[in-house]
């Protein structure tokens, strides 16, 4: 058993690196599933042979705060160059203490958070943020999350490796549509989105949030042939199973590392990655040593600082657009203009509010950036006498698209369309509906929601589901496959789960990980609907803000009536959940404390799996509360109220069992 356990470990964690840092995958997800399915069930049968490094580690648990942590080798900030004469007299003063020209290794500076990683013998045991370079956090839960990061290495050795976790932009732009969605505020780059979603509480977000990281420094610890260069030690890492960035490059000189700073002010926007510059060091890890430090800063090394990418045009009209919300969002139409590698004739103006900002007018000269190298916005506007002889913006009233009132809603900027039969939002909706996040109806996109709408064949979602095939020959250039093809996506999407349905329903405040939580714990819409909110309000990452949202769908006639057509036509979702027992039938269970064999969100899973609900609060209704390692204020209110505590021992011995410790009253 231990035999078989071993070798799925080593062949998940050798595929991990495969995909995750290699990119180069070499079995199928399938595959892959297949392997990850296998380790998890042997583990739940003999959680004593699961280890830390064990890839089933990776999901998530609730910390209730983050701890300091003083590093061992303290992380110094770097020194910044801004123009190639200050990034010559730098090297210059390098090569003034050595003979000669001094060799040189550029990489690129990842716009990320920087983190500490500590390996004993080749286990990752922890992750701790930058902090002031001598105290930072302990995040080793949520790096666990990170699937680019180890666990095990394919070396025994001791090693603290320094790294930038990083969002990649696709990843960014897909979080940032589900925070608007949700009606929250989306984040200003991906290092701010990265930083956050390191920070959470709850690390099974941070495993949502498809974070990724390069290291670039490294302290090895008694080791055989250490390392005598900066490169060297990089390949080294490399091979141990760390994703360094593989536009890592060796230079002669200054002059070589200035045409790579050149190389790469362009190039780098055709990344997957916030980059803002390059980092230079000295290769020979002797030559760092005898150069030392500043009170801040290494000697031996300095960051060249790309110039904000801006660029000047034309404000030529301010288009307003109907989201599926019915938020009106004012877009800049411009004179197109080249920035950052492609060409931009369009920019975010975000809201009405910036626009008063920013004295906004039709026919300014403005000033447009990338935000984080990927969405243009205007950031000012180039002032002069012709400016102030333009007349003021004024903030529209009625709709544009169907002259109905537009109205404000309490404590948002937005303006909204007040007729929920405007067609701009509808086909806004029905858009959202078949997107790859909600219904994932491929087949269907934008301008086949265009033909079908404006031909009165679909006003709303439940209309696609009524579509015979010969409706799609009614659309421009539609032939027999193209009408099959179509025809069968929207019949495919009936049988999407719940999380998937709750998603497309547009519900305020849910979102893609929202619905996931709401579909997980219900299963299906009856039991939905039947929750009262302060049952929402108990369930990990909801609270009574959304509760109340949800509450408030589920209690209007119409919105019961509209889920009743689907059902009629077929589409009534479920969250399938493996179940392997009832003995926690009808009993609410609470977590507290930190468990040493499981993660919170496995015994969640193992609760729910015996047909439990867990819980985040005790209460008089708490069936159970497990306690493990510290148990906080949920143990002492258990105690208080005297509802029944087992500990994580006797836990373990009910999974094993599949029966209530004895001696334990039915609650």
């Amino acid at each position: 058993m231990i035999d078989r356990i071993n070798f799925l470990k080593d062949e998940i964690n050798k595929h991990n690196y495969e995909y995750y840092v290699e990119d180069n995958p070499t079995i199928s997800d399938f595959e892959y599933d297949k392997m990850f399915a296998e380790l998890k069930k042997l583990e739940e049968e003999h959680p004593e042979l699961q280890t830390p490094d064990s890839p089933t580690q990776r999901v998530g648990s609730i910390s209730e705060k983050f701890l300091p942590y003083k590093h061992k080798y303290r992380l110094y900030s770097l020194d910044n160059t801004y123009n190639y004469e200050d990034l010559t007299v730098w090297y210059e003063k390098v090569c003034a203490n050595f003979n000669g020209e001094v060799e040189l290794v550029c990489e690129l500076k990842i716009d990320g958070l920087a983190i500490a990683l500590t390996y004993e013998n080749g286990i990752f045991t922890t992750g701790v943020t930058r902090g002031d370079g001598v105290t930072g956090e302990n995040i080793t839960p949520n790096l666990k999350t990170v699937k680019a990061i180890p666990l095990k290495l394919f070396e025994d050795v001791n090693v603290e490796v320094r790294g930038e976790i990083y969002m990649p932009k696709t990843s960014f732009e897909k979080l940032n549509e589900e925070n608007i969605a949700r009606g929250e505020k989306p984040f200003a780059n991906p290092r701010n989105a990265a930083s956050g979603s390191v920070r959470q509480l709850d690390s099974s977000i941070t495993a949502k949030r498809d974070l990724s990281i390069f290291v670039y420094n490294s302290s090895f610890e008694n080791i055989e042939n250490p390392p005598s260069t900066h490169y060297d030690s990089m390949m080294r890492l490399k091979k141990l199973g760390f994703k360094i960035n593989p536009n890592i490059r060796l230079c002669r000189n200054i002059s070589e590392a200035i045409e790579y700073c050149k190389e790469w002010e362009t190039k780098r926007f055709d990344l997957d990655y916030a980059t803002d510059g390059v980092v230079i060091k000295v290769n020979k890890l002797s030559y760092q040593e005898e150069l030392g430090y500043t009170a801040r800063a290494p000697k031996w090394a300095t960051a060249f600082k790309f110039p904000p990418e801006e660029a000047t045009t034309d404000l030529l009209d301010i288009e307003l657009n109907i989201g599926k919300t019915g938020a009106v969002t004012p877009v800049a139409i411009l004179k197109a203009v080249n920035l950052a590698g492609s060409t931009v004739a369009r920019a975010s103006l975000h809201n009405f509010d910036e626009i008063k900002r920013l004295d906004i007018r039709i026919g300014d000269k403005v000033v447009i950036k990338k935000a984080a190298e990927i969405i243009p916005k205007v950031i000012r506007v180039e002032a002069g006498e012709e400016h102030y002889n333009l007349p003021q913006y004024e903030v529209p009233a009625i709709c544009p698209v169907c002259g109905a009132k537009l109205e404000t809603r309490p404590d948002e900027v937005n303006l909204y369309c007040s007729n929920p039969q405007c067609p701009a939002l509808l086909k806004a909706k029905l858009e959202f509906w078949v997107s790859s996040d909600a219904m994932d109806i491929d087949k269907i996109g934008p301008g086949i929601i265009e033909q079908l709408y404006n031909k009165g064949l679909v006003k709303n979602p439940i209309d696609l589901y009524k579509l015979k095939k010969e409706d799609f020959f009614k659309l421009d250039n539609v032939k027999e496959k193209s009408a099959n093809n179509m025809f069968g996506s929207i019949q495919a999407s009936k049988t999407r789960p719940l999380s998937r349905f709750l998603t497309a329903l547009n519900i305020k405040h849910v979102g893609k990980e929202t619905a996931e939580i709401l579909a997980n714990e219900f299963k299906t819409l009856d039991n939905l609907y039947h929750a009262d909110s302060f049952v929402l309000r108990d369930i990990p990452n909801i609270g009574m803000k959304i509760a109340i949202e949800v509450r408030e769908y589920f209690n209007n006639e119409k919105n019961l009536k509209y889920l009743d057509e689907f059902k009629a036509l077929g589409i009534n979702p479920v969250q399938e959940v493996e179940r392997v027992s009832d003995i926690l039938k009808g009993k609410t269970v609470v977590l507290t404390g930190t468990l040493t064999n499981m993660t919170r969100d496995e015994a969640q899973s193992v609760i729910k799996s015996m047909g439990g609900k867990p819980s985040s609060s005790v209460s008089k209704n708490t069936s159970f509360v497990i306690a493990g390692e510290n148990p906080g204020s949920k143990f002492d209110k258990a105690k208080n109220l005297g509802v029944i505590i087992l500990t994580e021992d006797e836990f373990l011995e009910m999974m094993k069992t599949n029966s209530l410790p004895s001696g334990i009253e039915e609650k």
